[in-house]
C-alpha cells in the first residue's frame, strides 16, 4: 500500500492538514531505545527516511518500536528530511521479535528469563565450581570455550554436587559477560 503525501486541503482525521504536514507510511528499519529515536523507510523511497522520536509514540503507550513495524505518520520536513509529528497507526504484524530482556535480581541476571533464547542442549564438562562463591565454569565440547554456570541453575536441575571433569548437557545463551548456562542436565 503506497501512501501519497497529503497537502493543504486534503482530509486527515476529519480535518485539514496544514501545508507543511505530509501523511507518510513506512516500516521501522531501526530504533535505538537508549537514544530515544529511530527511522522508518518511507513507502515512497524517494521521500527518504522518516525520523521517529519516542515522544510521538507515547500516545500509543510505547517508548520504542521493533524493526519491521509498520507506521502511518503525519510528518514535517526538516533540514535533514522528514520527522514524524504524529504516529496515527502502528502495525506490529510483520515486526521482528525483540530478544528477551534479562531480568535483574539485585545485581544478578535471572537465567530463567533467558531460557527461551537458549540454544539446543550441548555437551560440556565441568572446569571448576566453587560452592562458597556459588558459581563456576563449564567447558564447551564444540569449541572448548568457557560457559558460566550459577548455583541456582544447578539447584533448579536437582544437581547437588559437580566435580571437575564431570559431564553435563546444557543450554546456553549469550550473556552480558559471555556464554551463560541457563539449563543443565547430568549426562
Amino acid at each position: 500500500m503506497r501512501s501519497e503525501p497529503q497537502r493543504e486541503g486534503d482530509e486527515h482525521d476529519g480535518g485539514v492538514m496544514p501545508a507543511e504536514h505530509v501523511a507518510m507510511g513506512g516500516v521501522i528499519k531501526w530504533f535505538d531505545v537508549t537514544r530515544g529515536f529511530g527511522f522508518a523507510v518511507a513507502d515512497d523511497v524517494e521521500m527518504g527516511d522518516i525520523l521517529i522520536h519516542f515522544s510521538v509514540l507515547q500516545p500509543h503507550g510505547r517508548r520504542s518500536l521493533p524493526e519491521g513495524a509498520r507506521v502511518e505518520t503525519v510528518c514535517v520536513q526538516r533540514g535533514r528530511g522528514y520527522q514524524a509529528r504524529e504516529v496515527t497507526a502502528i502495525d506490529l504484524s510483520n515486526a521482528v521479535e525483540e530478544p528477551p530482556r534479562a531480568v535483574r535480581i539485585g545485581d544478578r541476571v535471572d537465567p530463567v528469563a533467558l531460557i527461551d533464547a537458549a540454544g539446543p542442549f550441548e555437551g560440556a564438562a565441568v572446569k571448576w565450581f566453587n560452592r562458597l562463591k556459588g558459581y563456576g565454569f563449564l567447558v564447551r565440547d564444540s569449541d572448548g570455550s568457557d560457559i558460566f554456570v550459577h548455583m541456582e541453575t544447578l539447584r533448579r536441575a536437582g544437581v547437588i554436587v559437580i566435580e571437575p571433569g564431570q559431564r553435563l548437557r546444557t543450554r546456553v545463551v549469550a550473556g552480558r559477560k559471555g556464554p551463560l548456562a541457563v539449563i543443565v542436565e547430568e549426562e
